[in-house]
């Protein structure tokens, strides 16, 4: 059985970590969730969505303006082997069935018919924006000090020099922790929060002005090189649904 439900906060709205006894599939319109499953960092704007496997445990927060949409999945009743968190496409059919289902007055054949599609629905989406955290003393409190102000633009040497240690050893706690350089991590960690500001309304110059770009072109390459896309692009489409 499928549960699905919508909500359309006040303000910015922060979950602590918390677990469900069923699957979970969250996304949202005009705006953008960011979620933390175990060590890895999630953002989901419009056209995707996040599931969630039972029994993990996940933090989120959800941009101001943003509309939250979840669908819960009885494990017993779910035919997928989504057995980690997953990006998943919210295609137009499938996120137009996930609402029809939050009806309460759909018979029980009408449901079963519906919920049989969904399950065909279901996909993984490209590009799978997600972001391991490093889990590594060595490179927590640069990562941490990072996700706080992703504009810090201190080079790996200073960031060693900071913390005490060698430039090598930091380099080599983010590669063997995250599978990517310090560089290409904070990199990761910019294009996350370009998500979230672009949501959120911000223009692409101001964005990049934010995330510590010395130059707007930078930022645009950067994100394109992730998303297959350009920033404008992404939030004109984000703001024209």
């Amino acid at each position: 059985m499928i549960v699905s439900e919508s909500h359309a906060p006040d303000g910015p709205t922060e979950w602590e970590p918390h677990a469900h006894p069923a699957h979970e599939l969250v996304w949202v319109r005009h705006g953008a969730l960011t979620a933390r499953v175990g060590d890895r960092l999630f953002t989901v704007s419009e056209g995707c969505g996040l599931w969630v496997p039972e029994g993990r445990v996940h933090a989120g927060r959800l941009t101001t303006g943003a509309g939250l949409h979840n669908a819960f999945f009885a494990p017993e009743r779910t035919p997928l082997a989504f057995g980690e968190p997953t990006v998943i496409a919210m295609t137009p059919p499938l996120e137009s069935l996930l609402v029809h289902l939050s009806r309460t007055d759909l018979d029980a054949q009408a449901r079963a018919r519906a919920e049989a599609v969904v399950f065909d629905l279901l996909e993984p989406a490209a590009p799978r924006l997600a972001l391991r955290m490093p889990g590594d003393p060595r490179a927590d409190a640069v990562a941490r000090a990072l996700m706080a102000d992703p504009s810090d633009d201190r080079s790996l040497e200073e960031w060693a020099r900071d913390l005490g240690t060698s430039p090598r050893t930091v380099s080599r706690a983010f590669r063997a922790s995250t599978g990517l350089s310090f560089a290409q991590w904070r990199q990761s960690l910019r294009i996350h929060r370009a998500l979230v500001l672009l949501s959120e309304g911000h223009e692409v110059q101001e964005a990049s002005d934010l995330l510590g770009y010395a130059q707007t072109s930078t930022f645009i390459d950067a994100f394109r090189r992730v998303m297959g896309t350009t920033p404008g692009s992404f939030a004109g489409s984000t703001r024209g649904r």
